[in-house]
This record gives C-alpha cells, sequence and structure tokens, in this order.
C-alpha cells in the first residue's frame, strides 16, 4: 500500500475524469451501496458489456479504466458483490449496484469500504471501523 491509501496527506486525483475520456469506451459512473447497511462501498464506471454481464450473472461487473477491460469484481479475490438490484439515475447517466457483499472486507486495502476517512482541517482521518 502507498500513501495514497494508508497515509493523511489529502491528494485528491482530480485529472481521473479526463483520463476516462481518453479511453475508447463508452462508460458512465457506477456507485455501489451495500443493500444492507446502506453504506457505499466504491464508485466505479461501466460500459454496455460490464452493464449486461451484472444483469446477467447477478454479479457487479465495471469496466476497469485503468486496464481497458471487463472487471468482475471478486473473480480474482473471491470478494463478490451479489446484485440485489441495479438502479438508474433519472438522466440515465449514472448508475447504482445494491449488493450484498460475500465477504466483509471488499476493498483491496482490506476495508469494508473504499470510503475510510473522513477530511478534517484538509488532512485525512481515518474513520472508525
Amino acid at each position: 500500500m502507498n500513501n495514497i491509501e494508508e497515509g493523511k496527506d489529502l491528494q485528491i486525483d482530480f485529472l481521473k475524469l479526463k483520463q476516462i475520456t481518453k479511453i475508447k469506451e463508452n462508460v458512465v459512473p457506477v456507485a455501489v451501496q451495500n443493500a444492507e447497511t446502506g453504506e457505499v462501498i466504491i464508485v466505479a464506471y461501466a460500459n454496455q458489456k460490464a452493464l449486461d454481464y451484472t444483469l446477467k450473472n447477478n454479479v457487479a461487473a465495471f469496466w476497469s479504466t485503468s486496464r481497458n477491460e471487463l472487471w468482475v469484481k471478486g473473480a480474482t479475490s473471491g470478494e463478490i458483490l451479489n446484485i440485489v438490484d441495479v438502479r438508474v439515475n433519472c438522466d440515465q447517466n449514472s448508475l447504482l449496484y445494491r449488493v450484498l457483499p460475500t465477504k466483509k472486507n471488499v476493498c483491496h486495502t482490506n476495508r469494508a469500504t473504499c470510503y475510510y476517512r473522513t477530511i478534517k482541517s484538509n488532512k485525512l482521518e481515518f474513520n472508525h471501523e
């Protein structure tokens, strides 16, 4: 792990969306929410292929914007996110996957969510988990 994932310095990647515009796939953002707790687990991206896979297999799939490939969450780690339902926003330009995780810690940092820090006075504080 590195300072981005484990540090307390605020280093927001404001270039992420600009980088996404350079990939060849058309994608929309996907918010992923634990259907039992309401906690947001991750925000990722999906193209038509990822959405089709998700709906057909009832597990969360995304389009990896860094690897430019289908990313089935849990395919290698076992941290599968079973779909409860897939919702679309009013403008049909983002999705919400409501899921039930198969494991307690689904973030690659071994936490239940990717949102494990809070900004306080321009520094990051770890949430009590």
